[in-house]
């Protein structure tokens, strides 16, 4: 007999105490039901060692990625590469994956728009400041503001251990920002643009934990995550700069596509990751980048990196691992 929303079934594949819901497909043969996972369902998210050490892997290709991006001097040409990647992997995958459910498409909108937003004030933030500087405030904002917008959109609260990962990675962000001492004025625009992509990967970073979730597949939204925002960039990119793009796309195409393939898996995993575990931790793995990005800015640009960043890496780490433990 087909199932109706709100039938709960078992899953031995899922972790203990999960539970989903099963109903009818429309498009599909009678009695055929998908698992759906609901809001307020029984559901317990868990993040394993299997998990970890896939978003571990995700932490060093992003700050892989977001390096090669830093090395192309034109910022709106590094956006446009990056974006063409998107596209093409995106668009290879829809034959394999096909269309996402229904239930995740208000979470899959709402996702590009932020994703847009997020991809222009990065390159701003790249533009402006120190890769060295920028990128660790960017990243290392996420996990906390996350922390706080599971807690009271989706109600995965962190208990003592959480919260104090979370006052530690504040910490270690005030030593990073401050390491050369108070910001001078004209580094001040450079920070703020690198605050607001953090706010905005917190805020992309709920939106697809729970875009996943209603979908049940994860790779099905992401290659439409990746074909619908990086199209937008696209078509973005080439009104502002107009045919002399393609010129510079010829020039940067091999450094665009390296960088595009480590964002896409890379994000690929951690949609998979936010299917199964809690969103702060997550994000606060994930996050581990910032220590890998501190590390490509020393020895790749040859920015300073200096005792105060030393110890601010040091401690957003131990942060980080707090909120692991207390995820």
């Amino acid at each position: 007999m087909a199932g109706t929303v709100g039938e709960a079934i078992a899953r031995p594949d899922l972790p203990a105490g999960a539970v989903r819901t099963c109903r009818q497909v429309p498009s599909g043969p009678a009695g055929r039901c998908r698992p759906q996972l609901l809001a307020g369902s029984s559901f317990v998210p868990t993040t394993t060692t299997a998990i970890a050490a896939a978003v571990l892997l995700a932490a060093v290709l992003h700050a892989t990625w977001n390096a090669l991006a830093h090395a192309i001097a034109d910022k709106l040409v590094a956006v446009t590469v990056l974006s063409v990647a998107f596209v093409v992997f995106g668009a290879a995958a829809l034959p394999w994956v096909g269309v996402p459910p229904r239930a995740s498409w208000p979470y899959l909108g709402a996702s590009v728009c932020v994703h847009v937003l997020y991809n222009v004030a990065l390159m701003r933030s790249y533009r402006l400041g120190a890769f060295n500087q920028v990128y660790p405030l960017a990243r290392g904002m996420s996990p906390w503001v996350v922390a706080i917008v599971a807690a009271l959109v989706v109600g995965e609260r962190l208990g003592a251990v959480g919260l104090a990962g979370v006052a530690v990675v504040s910490v270690g962000l005030g030593c990073l920002v401050f390491a050369r001492g108070l910001p001078h004025r004209d580094e001040l625009p450079a920070l703020a643009a690198a605050a607001t992509t953090g706010l905005l990967i917190a805020t992309y970073t709920v939106l697809d934990g729970l875009g996943v979730r209603a979908s049940e597949a994860p790779f099905a939204y992401a290659a439409w995550l990746f074909l619908l925002h990086g199209g937008v960039l696209v078509a973005w990119a080439a009104h502002r700069r107009g045919p002399a793009l393609l010129a510079d796309l010829r020039v940067n195409w091999r450094t665009g596509l390296a960088a595009g393939s480590c964002a896409v898996v890379a994000y690929g995993i951690v949609l998979w990751a936010q299917s199964r575990g809690t969103l702060a931790t997550v994000a606060a793995l994930r996050e581990t980048s910032v220590i890998v990005g501190a590390v490509i800015g020393a020895v790749v640009f040859r920015e300073p990196f200096g005792r105060w960043r030393t110890v601010a890496t040091v401690v957003v780490a131990a942060g980080i691992a707090l909120l692991n433990l207390g995820g």
